[in-house]
């Protein structure tokens, strides 16, 4: 049999289904006083048979929640409240002590009218505390006010005839107003939606009066042409208050964000925080990369009064550990270019690349040189084709994170915020927008460290963060509070590959250089291997006849990988990624010799440009071309007409074109004989006479006539010669 106590909340049920709660005040072996919780009635009698017969059949129920005792801590009580609870109790306290008399009527109502007198208040509010005590669990605390259900918070109130609210200061000017009904908050949420839910950014303000504009209106009247809105009176049209106070009340945070703003700064700002930056993150194996434009000018090594500008700094970070892995500082700002050289360096042996700088370590001391499991990047760097070679190549996967989401690479860009409070006081040259005033000598001229001189510093940031520097915002889980690993970037490293193995892999440098290059498609030609039209080849494709056998077989593609700050050598891949033809720039292509791939680029693009620029004007200096053609053959075709002769035959002039020709030769070559001086005394008197001068005979056509004469003499003879000799035989 299920057992109940004093205070227990009994449910019953009867046939019609409906219900009633009712409180165990005492009880005997025989008897127990109940109150119904929900009906304003005096407690009374059951048996105690009865209810054991009603909880075995099913028809009564134990209720185990208790939605009608007051549960509040003594601090979270009001202090007008606490008064009110201690005064009513003070009134019923004697009383409802006498138990089972104050159950029984006559005692209770001499109890509550000697109350009354004592305290003088009523007999009926004396009753009311004593019902509110047992209905509610028979606790001091059940004598606290229900103010807070007072007002009916949260329930909308529903539209009537008599004006809610507080009534208007100046009734008599702007009148009653009206109440905000459903077609009014149609309205409201039309204007917002139209006006204020929108990139012009609208204040709340304008909202309204745009909105009165368009939708509370008496017509028109037109001035000066002007179609002008004739607007409802304030007593007939909702008041902004009322318009704000709707507004506030059914306010959208995120669609006033997004709407106004962009959803990238409702995600940036404004979002929920409910996860973890090492959410999913058990093990060193996940970097962050991330580029960033050093606060600092510098100045060249060749020539120190040559200001180079902020240098851009490259940070591969592991998320588990907060372990600084890989770092380039150059000049590669945003680039692929500056994250590959990043990637290399996390690959690369620690103690020889800072010997490099002259910083002498020892391997504990930066022990990363591995290739992790996968990166995460922003959508400058690393997208696009080139990133593909890392992830077949190398089995990397690359996740790249939404733009202007910083927040998703977080602890790469902490070591960012980390590195300016560490170095930026030190720094020459640093830069200091807030702290410059009129007068003020320009920070950039201050500039002292080279390119060099700054890497040494980044290094030696690197080595503090990772050895000592504490993460006092890291969360350690409970086998790392177990371990009593210290917050330490290189004591999380390590404990997380000695205890979870990490996801971390070692490959050769020339395999990862050469997966980190970008890769393109070019040709194999008679010339060459043709890329961008720069021309490469190597000793042992001119040794296996490859260009030769392009030019015999016909031309086919390969893959290739380039670096693209030096274009003098591109590496063909073969089909094992091990494999690969090392190829140089032929003798045809050296005015691309020691260029960038940008430089290159942009010398074919302008080529391209000068050639479509000046595609009118040769078309144009074509057409003129075959026009003057054309006139000199029409020319021709009239002085041919007019000067030649029809007597001779076809087979006649034909037959004279080699003693024509050498009249021809032998006239151009007076013509063309070297002479000095344009006297015409200077001729030879035995070829021309004065006479021919005089007469206007051309000079030309004088010695096409003697040369035919003579040629014609010759002919006679040839003719005599021929004839004598046919008749000897």
């Amino acid at each position: 049999m299920l057992k109940y106590t004093v205070n227990s909340l009994i449910e019953w049920k009867d046939e019609s289904e409906s219900t009633s709660i009712e409180r165990v005040l005492w009880m005997d072996e025989e008897l127990v006083y109940v109150i119904d919780v929900n009906k304003n009635s005096a407690p009374y009698l059951r048996s105690t048979a009865d209810i054991d017969s009603a909880l075995i059949d099913g028809r009564a129920v134990i209720k185990e929640d208790d939605a009608y005792a007051v549960i509040l801590k003594e601090e979270d009580i009001p202090e007008k409240h606490r008064k009110m609870r201690d005064k009513a109790w003070a009134v019923i306290n004697d009383m409802v002590a006498k138990e089972p008399e104050i159950y029984q009527s006559s005692f209770r109502r001499k109890a509550v009218r000697e109350a009354s007198k004592a305290y003088n208040i009523s007999e009926l509010w004396v009753f009311e505390y004593i019902k509110r005590y047992w209905k509610r669990g028979k606790t001091p605390n059940a004598l606290i006010p229900d103010y807070r259900n007072c007002g009916g918070k949260g329930k909308e109130r529903k539209a009537g005839n008599a004006k809610r609210g507080r009534p208007r200061k100046y009734q008599d000017i702007n009148g009653e107003g009206v109440n905000v009904t459903e077609d009014i908050k149609r309205i409201f949420r039309i204007a917002v939606n139209k006006y204020y839910y929108t990139a012009a950014k609208n204040s709340l303000t304008l909202t309204y009066e745009l909105m009165r504009k368009e939708y509370f209106t008496d017509g028109f009247k037109e001035e000066n042409g002007v179609k002008i809105p004739v607007i409802k009176p304030q007593s007939e049209i909702p008041s902004f208050g009322q318009f704000r106070y709707w507004f506030e009340k059914e306010r959208n945070i995120k669609k006033e964000i997004t709407s106004r703003y962009s959803n990238k700064k409702f995600l940036k700002q404004y979002r929920a925080i409910t996860g973890s930056a090492l959410s999913g993150v058990i093990q060193p194996g996940t970097f962050e990369i991330d580029c960033q434009v050093g606060d600092v000018y510098l100045v060249s090594r060749f020539n120190r009064n040559w200001v180079i500008g902020r240098p851009a700094i490259y940070a591969v970070i592991d998320k588990f550990s907060r372990m600084i892995c890989g770092i380039y500082i150059g000049l590669e700002s945003g680039s692929y270019t500056g994250a590959m050289m990043a990637l290399l360096n996390a690959t690369m042996n620690k103690v020889e690349y800072c010997r490099q700088y002259g910083i002498e370590i020892e391997e504990k001391d930066w022990p990363v040189h591995y290739l992790p499991e996968a990166i995460i990047a922003d959508r400058g760097e690393l997208e696009g084709g080139n990133i593909e070679n890392l992830i077949n190549m190398l089995n990397i996967k690359v996740q790249n994170t939404p733009p202007y989401r910083a927040d998703l690479k977080s602890a790469v860009e902490r070591f960012f915020s980390l590195t300016n409070e560490r170095v930026k006081p030190f720094l020459p040259g640093a830069v200091d927008l807030d702290g410059r005033e009129r007068g003020d000598k320009d920070y950039r001229l201050k500039a002292k460290l080279d390119l060099y001189q700054f890497t040494q510093i980044m290094i030696k940031c690197i080595l503090y963060h990772n050895n000592y520097y504490h993460l006092d915002y890291y969360k350690r889980d409970e086998m790392m509070v177990e371990d009593d690993v210290p917050c330490i970037p290189i004591e999380l490293w390590n404990w997380g590959i000695a205890n979870r193995g990490g996801t971390l892999r070692s490959i050769s440098e020339d395999i990862v250089k050469l997966a980190l290059m970008p890769s393109d498609t070019a040709v194999v030609t008679e010339k060459g291997i043709k890329y961008k039209d720069m021309y490469y080849a190597s000793s042992n494709m001119l040794k296996n006849d490859v260009f030769a056998n392009a030019r015999t077989n016909g031309m086919w593609r390969v893959k290739i990988s380039y670096d693209p700050r030096n274009m003098n050598c591109i590496y063909v891949c073969g089909d094992n990624p091990k494999e690969y033809e090392k190829c140089f720039l032929i003798e045809s292509s050296t005015r691309y010799k020691d260029k960038a791939i940008e430089e290159i680029e942009y010398l074919l693009a302008i080529e391209r440009m000068q050639k479509e620029k000046s595609k009118d004007s040769v078309a144009q200096a074509k057409t003129k071309l075959i026009a003057e053609i054309e006139d000199i053959v029409k020319q021709a075709d009239e002085d041919y007409k007019r000067e030649t002769s029809t007597a001779e035959s076809d087979r006649q002039r034909i037959k004279s074109i080699r003693g024509n020709r050498k009249i021809e030769k032998t006239a151009r070559r007076a013509e063309e004989a070297f002479k000095l001086g344009n006297n015409k005394e200077d001729y030879d008197s035995s070829v021309f006479n004065e006479a021919d001068f005089e007469d206007g005979i051309n000079t030309l056509q004088l010695l096409f006539k003697r040369q035919k004469e003579v040629l014609k003499g010759e002919e006679d003879n040839n003719s005599e010669w021929q004839h004598g000799r046919r008749s000897r035989i």
